[in-house]
């Protein structure tokens, strides 16, 4: 099925990244609200800027969020040490495929990772890089619509 991810975690801090620079990853390309920070927040956490502090030493990093609000992806790139990019308009992949493009890598060196099968998954499958769907970085603290929602949107990938 186009919607199953390549991997299915529950965080970011499952991904291994052994295993991916074996496969020839070059680079990780993340989604950013409920990935890598809670929801609108435009902080991370210790943990989190720790652990992309630690893999930006392995791979190439950016964000691909969907995003619309300037100001707000301004402070994120404010805070942060690679590229973030806003209104990508996934699943569409023509804003992710021109960043690959521009880093010189190719979709097959890449992973998009993200908490979204319907839009970051299906983006990735889309630009022909693997996939890697977590679990929202936030979900103890999510709403129970919001957590009712996300199980509806993964029966999608069920296999």
């Amino acid at each position: 099925m186009f919607l199953v991810p390549d991997y299915n975690l529950k965080d970011i801090y499952e991904i291994n990244t052994e295993e991916l620079k074996a496969k020839g990853i070059k680079a990780l390309l993340f989604d950013l609200d409920s990935t890598i920070m809670k929801s609108k927040s435009a902080s991370y956490t210790q943990k989190t800027r720790e652990w992309l502090a630690k893999i930006e030493r392995e791979f190439i990093i950016a964000v691909i969020s969907n995003n619309f609000n300037e100001n707000y992806i301004e402070k994120v790139r404010s805070i942060s040490t690679f590229d973030v990019i806003g209104a990508a308009r996934k699943p569409d992949p023509r804003i992710l495929l021109e960043y690959l493009a521009n880093a010189r890598i190719a979709p097959s060196e890449a992973v998009m990772i993200g908490d979204r099968p319907l839009t970051d998954i299906l983006v990735g499958k889309r630009a022909g890089c693997m996939t890697i769907l977590v679990d929202s970085i936030s979900a103890d603290n999510e709403n129970l619509p919001t957590r009712f929602v996300r199980w509806l949107e993964r029966l999608s990938i069920k296999r």
